[in-house]
């Protein structure tokens, strides 16, 4: 028998908030609970932000990033640098590695990765959007910036081969230790790659 604690709008905020990623039914409470407590300071601006970006959101038709404007804001920024394309395969990377203000150029995502397992092709990602974009000239180097997972590197080797007729540098993010990683907690795909990519000491 379910027993329910609140009215039927508070249950179904419960399970909205639930069904987001990182958060069950327990932790979907509290922020409910939170919520309410504070209204003024957090339940209302919290709407009001849902709605702005619920009526502004938008796909860039450049690189493929989600923000309130078309172009994105990193695309239309002039400072970024022109000549550097970094591709990913999901927003939520392109996003990660903006986070570490390490890549000064454009981005392209792709909106996935090859994988046959789960019946994703070649024309189902913006392949053939990056390609065009190289095409228009511009681009000294696209950084493949894809998972290290076996989906991942599958793609990379394709956009590698659709890529290599052009005068471009191509270059892969490096795969291997992480900073501060003990090797006891390390996976074998990870210690296998910081093996194959083990380079001499200075």
């Amino acid at each position: 028998m379910h027993i329910r604690m609140a009215s039927p709008e508070i249950e179904a905020l419960t399970q909205a908030l639930a069904r987001l990623p990182g958060l069950g039914p327990r932790s979907a409470r509290r922020a409910v609970l939170h919520l309410l407590k504070k209204r003024e300071t957090a339940l209302t601006p919290l709407l009001r932000a849902l709605e702005t970006v619920n009526e502004r959101l938008s796909t860039c038709s450049t690189c493929g990033n989600v923000d309130t404007s078309d172009p994105c804001a990193i695309c239309a920024d002039p400072r970024r640098d022109q000549r550097s394309l970094c591709v990913v395969e999901e927003v939520a990377d392109l996003w990660a590695l903006e986070r570490s203000r390490l890549f000064p150029g454009r981005f392209h995502v792709l909106g996935g990765r090859l994988s046959a397992l789960e019946g994703v092709r070649p024309e189902d990602l913006s392949v053939d959007r990056l390609v065009a974009r190289i095409s228009g000239g511009g681009i000294d180097e696209v950084v493949l910036a894809t998972n290290a997972t076996l989906e991942g590197q599958t793609t990379a080797h394709y956009i590698a081969e659709r890529l290599e007729s052009f005068p471009i540098r191509l270059t892969r993010l490096a795969h291997g230790l992480p900073v501060g990683g003990e090797l006891d907690y390390l996976d074998e795909g990870t210690l296998a790659q910081a093996l194959r990519a083990r380079r001499p000491i200075d």
